[in-house]
């Protein structure tokens, strides 16, 4: 991407890593609830200019205002390129900071500390199953939760309902690509955990030591083919009574609390 002719190469940079850092969400009342949600900071607040006078608005831009954000107001054609989703932005969107929000590629090369474990979500699709995996991980105290941009749902309002809130404080870690973050993972050092119901090793037993990314697949066709191959491990999670899988949201919670009992 090209930096505006307005801006200076250096003060775009520093721009858009200030940006890149923010979690922006869209809707009247998920952008207020945001807003008022605890160590939430709004970095920029979105209006379209098109908005008729609402007393949810008045309330939306005092709150923003009041934590020093940036009020920018825009074409409805401009702002549905902010928010990605036109018919659901309701004219408004905001870039905030919250205490989790992290970009991956900020963080590399990512050192593993002995016991670290992360998790990394393929191809959830479903919104509130996103949005419970997101709040079970955050709940068994998960260090990282690798979210991709491309191969599955994206956070949106109904991710962050079925979260109860969750997004705001979990630790998020954006990239674009799964793969390509995986296998650089990989490369500082990080174990490839598959969850695998034919696996022959249980997520249960003893487990050598080492940092792990445990990768969840999505609903239908679980772990794509191209994580598969980056894969050093399969875990399974034993089952009675005929069942067969669990729900993602489960699954991750299992994962999460097994972690932390294992450091």
């Amino acid at each position: 991407m090209n930096a505006p002719p307005e801006l200076p190469t250096d003060r775009y940079q520093q721009r858009k890593s200030r940006f890149g850092r923010c979690l922006t969400v869209y809707g009247r009342k998920t952008v207020l609830e945001a807003l008022q949600a605890e160590g939430v900071a709004c970095e920029r607040l979105h209006l379209a200019k098109s908005n008729k006078p609402a007393a949810l608005l008045d309330e939306i831009e005092a709150l923003a205002r009041a934590q020093g954000a940036e009020i920018v107001r825009h074409e409805r054609a401009e702002l549905a390129r902010i928010s990605r989703h036109a018919r659901e932005d309701q004219g408004v969107a905001a870039d905030l900071r919250t205490p989790g929000y992290r970009q991956l590629a900020e963080l590399m090369p990512l050192a593993p500390a002995a016991g670290a474990a992360l998790l990394a979500v393929d191809g959830v699709t479903n919104p509130q199953n996103l949005g419970m995996l997101i709040r079970s991980a955050a709940a068994g105290g998960c260090q990282g939760i690798v979210l991709p941009r491309r191969g599955g749902c994206d956070i949106c309002p109904l991710v962050i309902k079925a979260s109860a809130g969750t997004v705001f404080r979990a630790p998020l870690l954006r990239c674009d690509s799964l793969p390509e973050a995986l296998a650089q993972l990989r490369g500082c050092g990080w174990k490839i955990s598959i969850l695998d119901g034919h696996a022959r090793r249980s997520l249960f037993d003893p487990l050598e030591d080492g940092a792990r990314v445990f990768v969840l697949g999505g609903e239908t066709a679980g772990v794509s083919p191209a994580v598969r191959e980056l894969a050093d491990e399969h875990l399974r999670i034993p089952m009675a009574n005929g069942v067969e899988s669990l729900n993602v949201a489960v699954t991750a919670a299992l994962v999460a609390f097994r972690a932390r009992l294992g450091r």
